[in-house]
């Protein structure tokens, strides 16, 4: 099977999609998602229904262009990874940013999905309600893929109503750990905790006005610290953007986790930090064991037996 050398162009419809996938099949091209076939013109917010707090986009629609339309009518898609990535390139990295501590990554908010399969079969699991529990999970499958399974064209999320108030505690410390462990087992209920390792500890509380002014007196009389503005938050997206490496833990081994790091971005709650020195990364499609990345080509077989999106 050839390398396809061409760009195709950003495909604008679904039937577009579905012809570039089906031609490099039968001619035996590779290509690659995001270089080779972008979903550039697929760039249009779909169906948004506030009542239900749901929401159905194409996936050329960059992330600032969602929060602008949702906040209309005072909602949000509750990810705040960094950049300004489009619904697909979020699906297929599962990227996530600090409000990952409450709110989960992409594959805990995706409803639903529609997919071109590399032979150009469009496929649809899911739905744009919450409740929906029918087909298979393609939609979780396909986040992390990294776009060497399928073609996302259009996606559901369930979203949240904006918070009428958000504060910001930072707390320096030299146990940044022990910090962590008190917030964590405490009846608060941050939006996000980062570690900015090493020496500080960085919260933020969501709400109402009245709650979020209590949790923060509570966080304060509980592990001390200052409130600060929103930059610190950008300084954490930004140190994860510029992280070298990945490291996956379990979130009761983080004192252990911390001795070995010099330099990271830590989501205690989620058990990864981001390195400023090389480590394995592990993902769905590179998995840190050998049984994940069997698992991981049975399902590549299985979507896309000719490695269509292998280039």
């Amino acid at each position: 099977m050839r390398s396809n050398g061409s760009a195709l162009p950003s495909v604008s419809s679904l039937e577009q999609a579905s012809t570039a996938l089906a031609s490099a099949h039968a001619e035996g091209r590779r290509l690659r998602i995001g270089d080779d076939l972008s979903a550039g013109g697929l760039d249009r917010v779909l169906e948004h229904d506030p009542g239900d707090l749901t929401c159905t986009m194409e996936a050329g629609v960059r992330l600032s262009a969602l929060r602008a339309a949702l906040a209309e009518a005072g909602q949000r898609l509750s990810l705040d990874p960094p950049g300004d990535p489009t619904i697909g390139a979020l699906l297929a990295t599962n990227v996530s940013g600090p409000l990952r501590h409450r709110f989960g990554a992409p594959r805990d908010l995706v409803l639903g999905c529609t997919l071109v399969l590399a032979d150009g079969t469009v496929a649809s699991a899911g739905g744009k309600v919450v409740k929906n529990v029918a087909g298979y999970d393609l939609a979780r499958l396909v986040c992390g893929s990294e776009g060497r399974l399928a073609f996302v064209a259009r996606a559901s999320f369930r979203l949240h109503p904006l918070p009428k108030a958000s504060r910001t505690l930072v707390v320096e410390t030299d146990d940044t750990a022990k910090v962590s462990a008190r917030l964590l087992r405490s009846q608060l209920a941050p939006s996000a905790l980062d570690l900015l390792h090493p020496g500080r500890v960085i919260v933020l509380f969501e709400g109402s006005e009245r709650a979020v002014s209590a949790q923060v007196d509570t966080a304060r009389a509980l592990v001390g610290g200052d409130e600060t503005d929103t930059s610190v938050w950008d300084e954490s997206r930004e140190r994860q953007t510029a992280s070298k490496g990945r490291v996956r833990f379990d979130p009761g081994d983080l004192p252990r986790i911390l001795e070995t790091l010099t330099d990271a971005v830590i989501r205690p709650s989620a058990g990864v930090a981001f390195t400023a020195a090389e480590s394995p990364s592990n993902s769905l499609l590179q998995g840190s064991s050998s049984g994940a990345e069997l698992l991981a080509e049975r399902i590549r077989q299985e979507l896309d037996p000719h490695g269509v999106l292998s280039g």
